[in-house]
């Protein structure tokens, strides 16, 4: 089968088609923020924290997969959150995962479908590879399978799991694509990011937890990968080249640990200071990759889809790269209509570029993901094909109001109001 060569030598790989999935209750951020203000337990400098974290979040929406989280109706027993008291509960790690292998698949399970259906002249029975991510939980036969037995993929399908890396995961995910697909030139391979993030919330007045519980949400997003010289249905992109860099300090600012009642998020306030005082040098080894971005100021590569960890991440990457305001509105609009999903989320910053009408500049996108380590992945794409439209998601659901009270908090807690976010 004859294919175009890419400018390194190997074929083009193209991400065909890329679709999303979250679940059905809705979390109105501001209703959520009554709520975690409202928790017995939780000191007058903890409501202001809880306050400060959830206004200056940039976020309007978010989804999760527990109902109980819909305020609007009571549940007999119920495990995460008593509606009567208005009180978050504190099940067990375990019962928290055994809600992550059930409600988990089904979103592993949807994004995929939708994506092998949004990819003409690719049928289930052409997929080779499956490549799945998440950190927020663990079952097996895990979510690989899971998929491959729902979509009546062929038995012999080969199937990777990268579990526990974080919110870069997609990239080290759709970088494994590429890969099997210049060794094989017939290769496709179904690339899936699903993650649980709100089974692990918590009442508390630790403020990386505060945070944790103002940004995390549930989603999923699935894209369909290959070299295969097939017509394009739509918007698409090309895989052009992935970097991993590790900056010199951070390992202790980000963390993801198990506990007894949950996973844990370590979230150091210095963390957007880390993504400041690096993203140039995380980025170089990427652009060197391409010689026609040699030179150029960073703004004048059009789309920048950057993982929305927290509002002041993109504001830090705004303004250390000196991009547009218009640059950064897939990911704050993400970020406002969904949260921060982990692994998922710039799969869904990309969506958004991919949906947006031709603007007549070039079509280079430059993304950046960050996770535990400090890791800062980077990838750059090409996108080709039609342009579709805009679109987007909303929704309410109800809660009981509580009045915040105004607490003076101490210096040295003063970043966790406005350098939240990971």
């Amino acid at each position: 089968m004859s294919r175009e060569s890419s400018s390194n030598g190997l074929m083009t790989v193209i991400l065909r088609s890329l679709e999303t999935a979250v679940p059905e209750t809705i979390m109105v951020q501001s209703e959520v923020r009554d709520v975690f203000a409202a928790q017995p337990g939780l000191t007058r400098l903890g409501r202001r924290l809880v306050g400060a974290a959830f206004d200056s979040s940039g976020i309007e929406t978010r989804y999760t997969v527990l109902d109980e989280l819909t305020l609007e109706r009571s549940f007999d027993e119920p495990v995460f959150f008593d509606r009567e008291e208005l009180r978050i509960l504190s099940p067990s790690t375990k019962t928290r995962n055994e809600v992550y292998a059930e409600e988990g698949t089904k979103l592993f399970v949807e994004a995929a479908r939708k994506a092998l259906a949004a990819a003409p002249g690719i049928e289930a029975a052409d997929v080779t590879h499956v490549v799945t991510a998440s950190c927020t939980g663990f079952f097996a036969p895990g979510p690989d399978y899971k998929v491959v037995r729902a979509l009546d993929l062929a038995p012999s399908v080969q199937r990777y799991h990268l579990g526990f890396m974080g919110c870069y995961a997609a990239f080290p995910a759709l970088r494994s694509a590429k890969a099997f697909c210049d060794a094989d030139p017939d290769a496709v391979v179904l690339v899936i990011a699903a993650e649980l993030c709100s089974l692990h919330v918590r009442s508390s007045n630790n403020p990386d937890t505060i945070v944790g519980s103002s940004l995390f949400a549930d989603g999923a997003a699935a894209a369909v990968v290959s070299g295969r010289d097939i017509p394009l249905g739509g918007p698409a992109l090309s895989l052009d080249h992935f970097e991993t860099v590790l900056t010199p300090v951070g390992e202790e600012a980000m963390a993801w640990n198990i506990g007894d009642e949950g996973f844990e998020m370590v979230l150091g306030t210095y963390v957007p200071h880390i993504i400041d005082e690096h993203i140039v040098g995380a980025l170089e080894p990427l652009l060197a990759r391409d010689p026609s971005l040699q030179g150029l100021d960073y703004s004048e590569i059009e789309h920048w889809a950057i993982h929305p960890g927290g509002r002041s991440i993109l504001d830090k990457v705004e303004a250390k790269l000196g991009l547009t305001t218009q640059q950064l509105v897939p990911a704050r609009e993400t970020l406002r209509d969904y949260g921060n999903m982990s692994s998922a989320t710039v799969m869904f910053v990309l969506k958004n570029i991919l949906d947006l009408p031709a603007s007549g500049g070039n079509d280079r996108i430059c993304s950046m993901a960050f996770g535990p380590g400090l890791t800062v992945e980077t990838a750059l794409f090409t996108r080709i094909g039609a342009m579709a439209g805009d679109t987007s998601g909303t929704g309410a659901a109800a809660a009981a109001p509580q009045v915040v009270e105004e607490v003076a908090v101490p210096s040295d807690l003063e970043p966790i109001l406005t350098e939240a976010g990971a």
